[in-house]
């Protein structure tokens, strides 16, 4: 569950080799963009070429046009003191030099790593945002389209020849661009920085030879002792010969794992997990008109939902010596949801392992000792929830037996220092009403932590980023950014500068070079064009308390008249494990569809959604369908009261995934003040969902909760015009949980509109067809511009 928008590209260092020099590929305000090279000795920026010269000359080697302002490649390979630069382009690699010296080279460019894949893989699950431009040489236009987390592609757009686009994505996630004849051109992975891809006839060639030597196995060196998982249970050969079995109680319903194995640094000890398979849930799909055959096809995927039975693992230790196990009272990590290993202890004294009970409400660092004592080194617990799947973070400092720990115990996420040794708090690091939100870096010797914090500067959005450091015992905060915007940073090899690029939605970003020791700006890169019109209105009111503020933007259209009304579309989703309204600088590409259409758009995050303070955020335990909906009814009317172009009359909200289940439950649960919803590929029951995501906000077991904020449920209460679409093979969001809408809204007896997709994945509505489907919806029930 999640969602993407596009945005501007953001500034990406690329630190020369043997050189604290770095080159950059700059976007130009009027289109384009050039490559600049910064020497950090002193402190100046030039472009790293002369590109009116390398374009001419190119054109006259290779008979292809070619423009100074977009040349057909986006990375480059300058020398330390950049005298020359090589690249490829057209399929083969040149020097250029800076007396002007254009010829082909035998030594391919050094270009990082591109990224390019040789064939598609599901996204991974990712929360950090990097920017991508993706530029178009081929010969005809590119579709480009994501691949979700389940391998299915998901419509974003086209690119026509020589056009490029910036796409905000996620690191890891990945990407295919097909031609017309549905040709696949490329397939790429987001990179951990902002980057730049040319795709043109050569891109996937290029990499095969690459992608064979990557797959190739390396020969792995046999240490002893060596364990195997051999009918069930634990076998240990030793260096002797000796090939010994040392448990028996493992079978077919409770194996030993091969993957969880961890043996002491002495090599005296052994921790093996046992486990309890999780059950077996399968969900079925019919592929009505697959395109290989005419008969339908028939598929089946394990999924788990709220109140299945979960593996349930017991790490059992064992003694090398004796070849036999310590006994261990298994009563502090009786029930879990999950268990990840910490690792041994350096003096190898002691196994620790993170213990997530299931319910969400505790989570135990444990340790067994080699006598088979178990205790909690740290506890945490909540009476709702303990955020694990965004803010777990833990950092072992094996020299010291030291933990940072991450907290909301005093209603905001913070850092903490534990002495393992004691199982014992030592200091709060960070304190304050504000919070961290990942850690960047931790320097153990000089006692220090990096880390990108929320809400640091008053006066600010609390969702803007900024770069912070403080020691070990709290003493010496320094926030390193200054700006205000929203920050990115990248880190010279050295890690004394960083870029620093910062940007707000209704300004676009200015970059600077900083020091990172005081965070000085020492050379400004980039400033912000304060001439280009924002593509979107901040706007803040409080919320339903009339005291919290609620962030939000306004889009218009690009023929906005203010003496017109204009409906009102809000883009919801109100998923609790992050915010969704863009704080970058960003051209919005899907919501500027929608305002050109004569909407008056708008994205705002109420509460219950993720990143503020732990009050904020328990406003959805056990309650999603608040979905933050009295902070956007209040939010939209306050908006409206100096707006007038605003129509809160007619007022329509769309969605995905939970998005899906929030739009539907606008028109079930406010009424009064939406008046049209498309809900696309919704999660309308939570008992029928993943069950992780709904485990973690909903609780268990199941109770009375799922049922109230169910869609199916309360069906019956459907006021105002609702559009349901549903793909026929989504395995995010099981179609059945909107079949299980229609069914309740056939029995009472309400109106609704069906869009079911063949062959159609998660996100369904998002193809060409859904999307003019949904045009023609909110026209019909919303009506234009008056």
């Amino acid at each position: 569950m999640g969602q993407h928008a596009t945005e501007n590209l953001g500034l990406s260092p690329h630190w020369i080799s043997k050189s604290s020099n770095f080159w950059y590929r700059n976007e130009l305000p009027q289109g384009g963009f050039e490559f600049i090279f910064v020497d950090t000795s002193t402190n100046s920026r030039r472009r790293a070429f002369d590109h009116q010269d390398a374009a001419r000359k190119l054109q006259q080697l290779t008979n292809k046009t070619t423009n100074a302002e977009s040349l057909p490649f986006s990375w480059i390979q300058p020398a330390p003191d950049a005298l020359h630069v090589r690249f490829r382009a057209h399929g083969k690699a040149w020097t250029f030099t800076s007396d002007g010296l254009l010829e082909e080279c035998h030594d391919a460019p050094d270009e990082g790593v591109p990224n390019l894949l040789d064939g598609e893989v599901p996204s991974p699950a990712s929360d950090t945002q990097v920017h991508i431009t993706f530029v178009n040489h081929d010969t005809g236009p590119l579709t480009l389209e994501w691949i979700d987390f389940e391998g299915n592609p998901v419509f974003y757009g086209d690119i026509d020849i020589g056009e490029e686009r910036s796409q905000r994505t996620y690191v890891g996630h990945v990407w295919r661009l097909t031609d017309a004849s549905g040709a696949v051109k490329a397939v790429y992975a987001a990179p951990e920085h902002n980057n730049a891809v040319v795709i043109d006839g050569g891109t996937m060639q290029e990499l095969v030879v690459a992608a064979e030597e990557s797959r190739t196995p390396k020969r792995q060196a046999t240490s002893f002792p060596r364990v195997t998982i051999h009918n069930y249970n634990v076998w240990v050969a030793f260096s002797d010969g000796e090939n010994r079995q040392i448990t028996t109680n493992g079978n077919r319903e409770r194996p030993y794992d091969q993957r969880r194995v961890y043996i002491s640094p002495d090599k005296k000890h052994l921790v093996a997990w046992q486990y309890t398979p999780q059950q077996e849930r399968i969900v079925t799909f019919v592929e009505s008109s697959p395109k290989d055959q005419v008969q339908p096809k028939l598929k089946q995927i394990q999924y788990l939902k709220p109140g299945d039975r979960v593996r349930v693992d017991r790490p059992r230790i064992f003694s090398l010596d004796t070849r036999s196990e310590i006994s261990t009272d298994d009563s502090l990590f009786k029930t879990p949801y999950h268990l990840e290993s910490v690792g041994w202890s350096i003096d190898s004294k002691e196994y620790r392992f993170l213990y997530n009970e299931r319910g969400h409400q505790m989570l135990r660092i444990i340790g067994i000792s080699l006598g088979g004592t178990v205790r909690t080194l740290v506890e945490e617990s909540s009476k709702s929830f303990i955020d694990y799947s965004s803010k777990t973070y833990r950092q072992v400092l094996n020299e010291t037996d030291e933990l940072i720990w991450a907290s909301e115990r005093d209603g905001w996420n913070h850092l903490y220092l534990y002495d393992l040794t004691k199982g014992a708090l030592q200091n709060q690091i960070t304190k304050g009403e504000w919070l961290v939100r990942s850690v960047e870096k931790v320097d153990a010797e000089a006692r220090r932590i990096w880390f990108r914090g929320f809400r640091m500067v008053p006066g600010q959005d609390p969702y803007y980023a900024h770069l912070a450091r403080v020691n070990f015992d709290g003493t010496g905060l320094k926030i390193l950014t200054e700006g205000n915007g929203t920050h990115t940073w990248k880190w010279s090899p050295g890690e004394r500068q960083f870029t620093d690029t910062w940007s707000r939605i209704d300004q676009p970003p200015t970059s600077v070079l900083r020091d990172a020791e005081t965070g000085a700006a020492v050379l400004t890169l980039e400033e912000s064009n304060t001439t280009a019109k924002p593509p979107a209105e901040i706007f803040v009111s409080p919320g339903r308390d009339g005291k919290t503020p609620i962030h939000g933007i306004i889009i218009r259209p690009s023929n906005f008249d203010p003496t017109k009304k204009y409906p009102i579309l809000e883009d919801v989703y109100a998923g609790p494990q992050d915010f969704f309204t863009p704080k970058a600088y960003s051209n919005l590409t899907s919501y500027r569809e929608w305002a050109d259409r004569g909407y008056i758009v708008v994205k705002l995050d109420g509460m219950g959604t993720n990143w503020r303070s732990k009050a904020f955020h328990d406003v959805c335990y056990k309650n999603l369908k608040d979905a933050g909906f009295p902070d956007r009814v209040a939010w939209i009317q306050a908006a409206a009261k100096t707006r007038p172009w605003m129509d809160t009359t007619r007022v329509g909200i769309k969605g995905g995934s939970a998005g899906g289940q929030n739009a539907m439950g606008a028109l079930l649960f406010h009424g009064d003040f939406y008046k049209a919803a498309v809900a696309d590929s919704g999660c309308h029951d939570n008992r029928m969902d993943k069950i992780w995501w709904n485990e973690q906000w909903m609780g268990w077991p199941v109770d009375q909760a799922y049922e109230d904020s169910s869609n199916v449920v309360h069906a019956g209460r459907l006021r105002g015009a609702l559009m349901l679409i549903v793909g026929e093979l989504d395995d995010n969001v099981d179609p059945a949980s909107t079949l299980q809408v229609v069914n309740a809204l056939n029995g009472a007896d309400k109106d609704y509109e069906l869009l079911f997709v063949p062959g159609g994945g998660h996100g369904a509505g998002s193809s060409r067809y859904g999307r003019r489907r949904q045009a023609d919806f909110f026209e019909r029930h919303l009506g234009g511009v008056k």
